[in-house]
């Protein structure tokens, strides 16, 4: 089963691109994120760019994390 990012309320991106360079950069749809089934799936592209593994089995994550290498390394 695929995991997936839900943000609620306006999914509207930001209409200042201008702050993708601050410390909370706009994200665009289609670039950073998409939705599916109402919730937000972020991008390889994204992913990429925040530049660490979160760790929770993004379905587009750059580092290789799986739900499966975490449970066989729970194992001792």
């Amino acid at each position: 089963m695929s995991k997936t990012k839900h943000l609620e309320g306006n999914h509207e991106p930001a209409a200042d691109t201008a702050a993708a360079d601050g410390p909370n950069p706009v994200l665009q749809e289609g670039i950073d994120y998409y939705f599916e089934n109402g919730l937000m799936v972020f991008t390889d592209a994204f992913l990429g760019r925040r530049g660490y593994c979160c760790e929770q089995g993004c379905r587009h994550c750059p580092y290789g994390y799986s739900e499966s290498k975490k449970h066989s390394s729970d194992v001792r």
